[in-house]
């Protein structure tokens, strides 16, 4: 049986990768965070078996995603994919999904992956789940190329070094002098897990703040919890990170102990500058790519315009690359 599809918008809008296998694709499913409910494995199994090939993919990016779907079905499989859409888009992320029936209509910016966070792993310094949901709804859906990384601490064990946005938990930490025992408990863990900012002093515990990093291994460490994590929630903002056959390369860091409304802010503007960067067109590139391409010092100008950082922040003078590209050989036009 013949059938006319429009492979380029099933792929652009609905969440569709085109198989090896002529006449069929695969469907994936949005999750922000990683976590989903669990009942909602149902509904993915129902689809894999019902008109995929029986099989369910663990994606890199934390999707659930199901092979084998021939394209005379694909209206069909967006209907089932209804609860999904309402569940996660509509009551979790609360994005506006005018239809939940009509399938995913825009690939937007990629599935948002985080971490396990706070809520369950010891050393999370920030609920990367439920910030994963609340940002949803800025990448969700747009024309343009996006990926986000969530890491609840700089352990990274997300690999928020490696994307395009990588938001790392840090921490601020408040220091009870009067319960330290000078055990050195805290230092030693600092020197072996971190970054060695701690020392004895008389007795006490001592820090350089100017090298400490917010990860937080000095509070696990305290056996009488002298070291404490301040309540406010800061993110560690790393750019330009990405995977490559040609340059692959570890994303900088771009702003510090910056709080979660400025990266909302940020993120309208990184999409107004890829905007700008690629003449209208959602062609896929990097966020590294663009800032090759502009230049760092526009870069910077043009997505903290109209922020107001909060007093701890701080943000990068430049970014140094250990690759050499040129805007030639990636086919966009410096803006001036």
């Amino acid at each position: 049986m013949s059938i006319d599809v429009d492979i380029i918008k099933a792929r652009a809008q609905n969440e569709y990768r085109l198989s090896k296998v002529r006449g069929e694709a695969m469907v994936s499913v949005r999750i922000p965070g990683g976590i989903l409910p669990a009942h909602l494995l149902s509904v993915a199994q129902h689809i894999a078996q019902t008109y995929g090939n029986g099989q369910i993919h663990l994606t890199t990016r934390q999707k659930l995603a199901m092979p084998g779907i021939h394209y005379e079905d694909m209206d069909k499989v967006n209907a089932e994919l209804e609860p999904f859409l309402r569940e996660i888009e509509l009551e979790l992320c609360h994005v506006d999904v005018a239809d939940t029936k009509a399938g995913y209509q825009a690939i937007g910016g990629r599935n948002i992956v985080a971490c396990q966070g706070n809520q369950i792993c010891q050393k999370g310094n920030t609920d990367t789940t439920a910030m994963a949901r609340r940002l949803e709804k800025l990448i969700y859906p747009s024309p343009y190329h996006l990926k986000i990384v969530l890491a609840g601490c700089p352990n990274d064990c997300a690999k928020a070094s490696m994307t395009d946005i990588g938001i790392v938990g840090v921490a601020r930490m408040k220091f009870n002098a009067e319960r330290c025992i000078g055990c050195g408990a805290c230092v030693k863990s600092c020197a072996s897990h971190a970054v060695g900012c701690l020392r004895l002093e008389n007795g006490k515990a001592v820090k350089d703040q100017s090298a400490c990093i917010g990860c937080g291994e000095c509070v696990l460490a305290c056996p009488t919890l002298a070291w404490q994590r301040q309540p406010q929630q800061l993110y560690q903002i790393r750019l330009g990170g990405r995977t490559s056959k040609k340059t692959p390369r570890v994303g900088k860091i771009f702003l510090n102990w910056v709080s979660e409304e400025v990266i909302t802010q940020l993120i309208a503007n990184i999409f107004a500058f890829e905007k700008e960067m690629l003449g209208g067109k959602p062609i896929y590139l990097h966020m590294g790519h663009l800032i090759d391409a502009g230049g760092y010092l526009h870069f910077k100008e043009r997505v903290l315009q109209g922020i107001t950082l909060n007093p701890e922040a701080m943000v990068a003078q430049y970014m140094y690359w250990s690759e050499d590209e040129y805007a030639a050989n990636i086919h966009v036009k410096p803006a001036h």
